[in-house]
């Protein structure tokens, strides 16, 4: 998920709304999709924000995020930002909803070219978040949509790096797009919002499946039936924050550092104990977008 204007990074000793700390976890793991922003155009207040928020999720078992733009403001930030913290990798994009305005104001070819070229930065890993967007976008956008998706997927699988896909209300057309371009060898669905028939697609074909605070939404059953049936080495976690942020606290902000309540939740339903669980999602995570070092 991402706005037009993404919220600045929430710090917990600013806002009275903002959740307690969760338990720390036993295994670190890593945050797959997140959005920062820059609270002013001082690169020092960027790093203070970024490290704040950091800082906060490495206490409790956090130990690095996947920064993701979906727009050229904040592909840029990405871009800017992976150089800032250790701690951050990071992913750029055209989000889908973005492409047909681009497209009509002629700017959308120029804006994937400005893609590319930050995707050439070594801490840039992904490519997303792209993909298409069936809820926000009518049909009249649904071509630019496509063709800025074939164009992302392109860049990914010629910079060999991860692809980071959002899919909403748009399952079936995701997965034929998939199927006949030549594809980065990393796939992820980001934030998955699919059933148990997707995830078994996903699995049939090794892309990668992250799940959000959303699986623990108690209307979520589609999710949960999702995770029964996905392959443990194709799974990741995410915040997806500001947004999403797991029960109980759903509705409040959303931060790195609440990704333990959703692997906890995760480990609940699997039934596996929350280090194993931990120590997989960690190697998967790697497995995708390398080492932080």
């Amino acid at each position: 998920m991402c706005s037009h204007q993404i919220p600045r990074p929430y710090r917990r000793d600013e806002s009275p709304h903002f959740p307690p700390a969760p338990e720390p976890l036993p295994v670190p793991v890593y945050d797959n999709h997140t959005h920062f922003d820059l609270p002013d155009s001082d690169g020092v207040a960027a790093h203070v924000a970024l490290k704040d928020a950091l800082d906060a999720a490495e206490a409790v078992g956090v130990a690095g995020a996947v920064q993701v733009g979906c727009d050229l403001a904040t592909s840029r930030f990405t871009a800017a930002a992976v150089d800032l913290d250790p701690r951050l990798l990071g992913a750029v994009a055209i989000h889908p909803n973005d492409a047909p305005d681009l497209a009509r104001a002629g700017a959308l070819e120029a804006a994937l070219a400005e893609i590319d070229a930050l995707a050439a930065h070594p801490r840039i890993r992904a490519i997303g978040e792209t993909g298409l967007d069936y809820f926000r976008t009518g049909a009249d956008g649904v071509a630019d949509q496509h063709h800025s998706f074939r164009r992302h997927i392109e860049i990914a699988a010629r910079r060999s790096l991860a692809l980071q896909i959002h899919d909403r209300d748009a399952h079936d057309d995701v997965v034929a797009v998939l199927g006949t371009e030549r594809l980065p060898e990393k796939v992820v669905f980001h934030c998955f919002s699919g059933d148990a028939k997707l995830a078994r697609i996903c699995n049939d074909n090794g892309w990668y499946m992250s799940f959000a605070g959303t699986v623990t939404f108690k209307n979520a059953q589609n999710l949960r039936e999702a995770l029964l049936v996905a392959d443990p080495a194709l799974v990741l976690v995410e915040t997806d924050a500001p947004y999403l942020t797991p029960h109980p606290h759903r509705g409040r902000p959303n931060a790195s550092y609440m990704v333990p309540y959703t692997v906890r939740s995760m480990a609940a339903l699997l039934g596996r104990e929350l280090a194993d669980l931990g120590a997989q999602l960690n190697a998967n995570t790697l497995a995708v977008y390398g080492s932080w070092d």
